[in-house]
């Protein structure tokens, strides 16, 4: 038994109470100050509002005022903020942490390091915490198929928890591994982070196909099995020149993330809108007004930011949202262009 500190109320940061409570721990669950109205709803016994899933009582909820109470004592901390967001909470929480502390991260996606270049995450996390917090807490990202509303009901799902120090996964895997939330562990941090945030930006591709399927009412599986081929080529090769391993790629944090992504989920649907007609700037600005955040958009204005700076080529997938994404015309051809066979 652990005191596991889970920063962020949100779906998947809600959603991971389930686990740790059944793993036999004690469960802190901190809102940022845009939670607001997620913890009034569980504290007065309602579903979360976000996946409209009771959270179990015995998970103790803190405001955003109270992150030094949330973290005091904690024996492992999760961080399950948005990629726009992470960066800002660990920094205010890095006064409370300390060396030894692991830092499991479920956040996914792109940043700039120092000198502009486009990275990783875990880098960018080190660089806000002193040089004892950042040479001392082991970060263990947090990768696999996992929809927040099923892991928060206790449906079999598989996940893997990657670290430099495969031991620190091992002993996070330990804490948290229950009979249905079971986890694989692995030294390839890079594999998983690159992978985990490209299957956002390529479901969006796959989401195009259901739209077309949509609004026509005939199916269009053949591309979206092409797309999804060319995906999984995509994030290996990323994957590879980003430091990790092609198997990560597809693996669970990898194909995995993207098949359950590519089912449902905010990038799905936002590819969905496009491929039934919709504008890709003005779909996105109803999502956004609407409070859903399409991590897949960032994501691949800075995949393709990484590509031109280490000139990688073999991505024309990547190259076709992009410019969907920037407004091109005909999205349905563009993405038939990147993913077929060249033609005769």
């Amino acid at each position: 038994m652990a005191v596991v500190t889970i920063l962020g109320a949100g779906a998947m940061g809600a959603a991971l109470t389930t686990p740790a409570l059944a793993a036999g721990n004690e469960v802190r669950l901190w809102g940022t100050w845009l939670d607001d109205d997620i913890l009034a709803a569980l504290r007065a016994g309602r579903p979360h509002p976000r996946i409209d899933v009771p959270i179990d009582q015995a998970a103790v909820l803190f405001d955003s005022g109270d992150l030094a109470a949330a973290l005091d004592g904690a024996e492992l901390v999760i961080l399950a903020i948005s990629s726009d967001g992470v960066v800002d909470v660990l920094r205010r929480a890095a006064p409370h942490l300390r060396p030894g502390l692991p830092l499991l991260v479920t956040t996914k996606g792109f940043g700039y390091d120092p000198d502009g270049k486009v990275g990783l995450l875990p880098p960018l996390l080190r660089a806000v915490m002193p040089g004892e917090l950042a040479d001392g807490c082991p970060i263990v990202a947090i990768g696999g198929p996992c929809k927040a509303n099923e892991v928060a009901v206790g449906r079999p799902t598989a996940a893997v928890f990657g670290c430099a120090d495969v031991g620190v996964a091992e002993r996070a895997a330990a804490l948290l591994g229950t009979e249905v939330y079971r986890l694989a562990t692995t030294d390839d941090v890079d594999g998983i982070e690159a992978s985990a945030a490209m299957k956002n930006v390529y479901a969006i591709a796959l989401g195009i196909a259901d739209g077309l399927a949509e609004t026509g009412g005939e199916p269009w599986h053949n591309l979206k099995a092409a797309t999804f081929a060319q995906a999984a080529t995509e994030m290996q090769r990323l994957a590879t020149a980003l430091g990790g391993r092609a198997e990560t790629a597809v693996g669970l944090a990898g194909v995995g993330d993207l098949e359950v992504t590519g089912l449902s989920g905010r990038n799905k649907v936002y590819g969905a809108r496009i491929g039934r007609g919709e504008p890709a700037t003005a779909a996105l600005d109803e999502m956004v007004a609407a409070g859903q955040t399409v991590e897949g958009v960032a994501a691949a204005r800075f995949a393709a930011e990484l590509a031109e700076q280490r000139a990688l080529d073999g991505l024309p997938l990547l190259g076709a949202i992009t410019e969907v994404l920037a407004g091109a015309e005909e999205p349905a051809a563009r993405i038939t262009a990147a993913v077929l066979p060249a033609g005769r």
